[in-house]
């Protein structure tokens, strides 16, 4: 059995895409308490798309229902970006939807996970390490620094 992986959360670049701010401000403080020091947000898909060109994140945590531009759109707009990577850039859903035509179209385009609101820090904890293991590139960049 291999040995559990190391991580150095606080190199972890995390977007939190959620129309919600006490929703945004819980889950920044969460991932926070997990040792994550590095933080985007944006309130709608539309502004997330952007976010995640501009920040490069290595996980998008995205809510689904956001007015016009949700979380669906998000993650279809996402996985047709042409810039390179971007198009791959892991994608938790957090909702309350538990609907399963929500949690297909989900599942169609390639989310490592779904969370049902509200989340906890372990749950949080336990997606991250899970997206780490799945990305080899990124449990590289994330293995602590030995001095």
């Amino acid at each position: 059995m291999a040995a559990p992986l190391e991580i150095d959360y606080a190199k972890l670049k995390i977007l939190i895409v959620e129309d919600e701010p006490y929703t945004r401000e819980i889950i920044r403080k969460q991932l926070y308490q997990i040792g994550v020091r590095s933080f985007a947000e944006a309130s709608d898909g539309r502004t997330g798309m952007q976010e995640v060109v501009r920040t490069r994140p290595d996980i998008v945590f995205c809510d689904v229902h956001m007015g016009d531009f949700g979380g669906l759109a998000f993650l279809e707009g996402l996985r047709k970006v042409k810039i390179q990577g971007i198009d791959r850039t892991p994608v938790v859903m957090l909702t309350a939807d538990s609907s399963q035509d929500t949690v297909m179209f989900a599942k169609e385009k390639t989310v490592q996970g779904y969370l049902v609101k509200p989340v906890s820090s372990q749950q949080l904890k336990q997606r991250i390490d899970l997206i780490v293991h799945a990305f080899p590139e990124l449990a590289l960049r994330l293995k602590p620094d030995r001095r």
